[in-house]
């Protein structure tokens, strides 16, 4: 059991074990939670609130979440002089599973995204975004039920390493002069930055993909890249995500050049589609083509884009839920920012965070409780029971405060 420095494990609930991959999940598991900065403080409170009563109504309240606080951001700065303790990045890994709200970026220093800390401590190299259309939400498109995808995005590799030197330093006249001497011109008062996308980031999360399309019965996997440029790192993911395909796949997936050569379009019975889109295309695609895409895996930048555009294809963000996965934990939050204009005015939506809860009811094998909060979500907005972000763009909708949409939701369980 580890140690910490100013935490207290709770004593009336269990940790969940992992073994081999699989989790086993006690009745009362031990979940850490980081409450988030500025409106995270008003949408944890709804998001648990919500949690509980799902979980309690489903199972007869024969099982209960025990959450455990622990700190990032503000709160962590304040009670230990630093914004990510050690603390933190102890438990999320011992536990497995965690929860977590928005959290601010500390200015002039330190890290440079306490999101992307977290993901790179802890190796949490799946970002993964469901994105799906809740009918009654008004979207800025003519057929927003067409959109139903899983977004798999690297999290490690890529821009996201952030490796880069700045412009007129001695670093990136170093750099640019060992470019120079492997033939490579590059300006003299550049920024130069690394891209560096491998096998190794590439294959486990593809394998991510595949795996998730296979257990969900979903039709298709789809790369996105832009390989037909960048052959060495975006081609190379293509090539690698193909190649593992084959490796470690071969009965479950068909390449979708098979698909039209073998089969004439048709899909066989059981099978997954692996097929791949240039990013720029896709971008277009996903607004044109949408209900022809389902999971998509990227490299990061892809993947960063395409999350959001999706997401606006929807309602925004506010609606999007997200997950960082690795092999030993799961962190599960929000995927919008700390709006602090906004925060302690019980105003915001905590939709994004109540699904992204739900993603954690689904990842610890509590589908019952997911599904009641998902219902709960579905009939609330039908009923035009909603908070102002949406309100204002529904006709004749009562706007809820924070709390109020929470309990609207588990009205309607």
């Amino acid at each position: 059991m580890s140690t910490f420095e100013k935490l207290e494990i709770p004593k009336d609930g269990e940790i969940i074990s992992k073994k081999n991959g699989v989790l086993s999940v006690p009745d009362q598991p031990i979940v850490p939670v980081i409450e988030g900065d500025g409106i995270g403080r008003d949408i944890m409170k709804a998001t648990r609130r919500v949690i509980d009563k799902a979980v309690e109504k489903a199972y007869d309240a024969q099982k209960k979440i025990v959450w455990f606080d622990i700190y990032a951001g503000e709160r962590a700065n304040e009670e230990y002089g630093e914004w990510l303790p050690q603390d933190t990045l102890k438990a999320i890994p011992l536990f497995h599973a965690a929860l977590k709200g928005p959290l601010t970026t500390p200015v002039g220093g330190g890290f440079r995204s306490l999101n992307v800390s977290l993901r790179q401590q802890l190796d949490l190299y799946a970002c993964v975004r469901p994105v799906r259309h809740f009918e009654g939400v008004v979207t800025p498109v003519q057929k927003p039920g067409d959109m139903d995808v899983v977004i798999f995005r690297e999290n490690t590799e890529d821009v996201y390493a952030g490796i880069e030197w700045q412009q007129g330093t001695d670093e990136a006249k170093k750099v640019i002069n060992f470019l120079k001497e492997m033939g490579i011109e590059i300006r003299e008062d550049s920024g130069v930055g690394v891209k560096p996308i491998s096998v190794t980031g590439t294959k486990r999360i593809v394998r991510m993909a595949i795996q998730h399309a296979i257990d969900h019965n979903r039709e298709s996997v789809t790369m996105v890249h832009k390989g037909n440029i960048m052959k060495y790192t975006e081609g190379a993911f293509r090539d690698w995500g193909y190649e593992l395909a084959q490796e470690e796949f071969t009965e479950q997936v068909i390449a979708e050049s098979d698909l039209w050569e073998q089969h004439d379009g048709e899909i066989p019975e059981g099978k997954v589609v692996i097929k791949d889109r240039i990013a720029d295309s896709m971008l277009q695609q996903i607004l044109t083509r949408t209900s022809e895409y389902d999971v998509i895996v990227t490299p990061n930048l892809n993947g960063d884009y395409l999350s959001d555009a999706c997401a606006a294809q929807v309602g925004g963000i506010g609606m999007a839920p997200g997950a960082n996965i690795g092999d030993e934990a799961a962190l599960f939050e929000a995927t919008h920012g700390t709006a602090p204009k906004y925060a302690d005015q019980d105003v915001a939506n905590p939709s994004s965070l109540i699904l992204s809860a739900v993603m954690m009811l689904e990842y610890i094998g509590w589908q019952k409780a997911a599904d009641l909060v998902i219902t709960g979500i579905e009939e609330s907005i039908l009923q035009k029971r909603v908070t102002y972000d949406l309100e204002r763009l529904m006709e004749d909708a009562t706007k809820l405060h924070t709390s109020e949409f929470a309990s609207a939701i588990i009205e309607n369980f």
